[in-house]
């Protein structure tokens, strides 16, 4: 073997020790963030700011079983990443860091919240959502070798993107409520609104930047729609933002699909 293939093993194995400890340090924190370890539940944590019917924007309880998703397919990442196929093995080296970055960020932010550093959990979210975007990029460079790392790296991946999306714009709302914004003259349900417009943009932004991923789509419309849930069952009410949520939801789901029906067939061509 030579000297450099022995280095970049000695990498891949540091990198996999990496991964697993972060993901170990990950699970810590979801037990801490769902009251576990002496943790305070997010939703009643950081003064409630984050709870279901803190904001117009705020998912109703229901939508973070997402976070179930999530964390099992970290779990499978976690060990599909120690047995990379010849195949996968330098999308995995390009994956491993920043993934393993984002389950640290995941943590932080529940810790920041904890401590009911409102603002603070917003500047780790968004830090967060830009190196699950930094992902997103990797995914494309290649393709997965199978359907087993088809499901649990580009799956679990855009799933954790797309409800990092949404997360954040809940999470921004929840930082200016619980400021004392008043809206600068405007009502919270315009504000609302304009929010769930601008994540409608970014959503079909990356169907479009991704050809129509359907993991990251379907995450962004599970949390709009629980959105729309919460408005119409959960005060506050406001039918504006739960029909902004619902049309957003159903418009995110619909770009992403025609994208991926036509990235199908460019890739049909293509191969006859």
């Amino acid at each position: 073997m030579t000297d450099h293939a022995t280095d970049r093993r000695s990498r891949d194995r540091a990198q996999q020790i990496v991964v697993t400890a972060s993901f170990l340090v990950c699970l810590v924190g979801s037990m801490i963030g769902v009251g576990v370890f002496g943790g305070t539940p997010i939703a009643s944590a950081a003064d409630g700011a984050l709870a279901a019917d803190a904001t117009l924007l705020a998912p109703a309880s229901g939508a973070f079983s997402v976070w179930t998703v999530v964390y099992l397919g970290l779990a499978g990442y976690t060990v599909l990443q120690w047995f990379p196929t010849p195949a996968s093995a330098a999308r995995q080296r390009h994956l491993r860091l920043p993934v393993a970055g984002t389950m640290l960020l995941n943590t932080a932010w529940i810790l920041v919240v904890q401590a009911g550093w409102i603002w603070a959990s917003v500047a780790v979210i968004a830090v967060l959502l830009a190196l699950l975007c930094r992902v997103l990029v990797i995914l494309m460079r290649s393709r997965a070798s199978g359907p087993l790392e088809r499901v649990l790296v580009d799956g679990t991946l855009g799933v954790y993107l797309g409800w990092v999306c949404v997360a954040t714009a809940a999470n921004v709302a929840a930082a200016l409520t619980s400021s004392g914004f008043d809206g600068a003259g405007l009502d919270p349900e315009t504000w609302a609104v304009t929010m769930l417009v601008v994540l409608g943009g970014i959503g079909i932004a990356l169907a479009t930047r991704s050809r129509g991923r359907i993991a990251v789509a379907a995450a962004i419309a599970w949390g709009l729609a629980w959105i729309a849930v919460a408005r119409w069952d959960t005060m506050p009410h406001s039918g504006p933002t739960a029909t902004a949520a619902a049309a957003v939801a159903v418009t995110v789901l619909g770009v992403t699909l025609v994208l991926r029906v036509r990235a199908a067939r460019e890739t049909a061509k293509v191969g006859a």
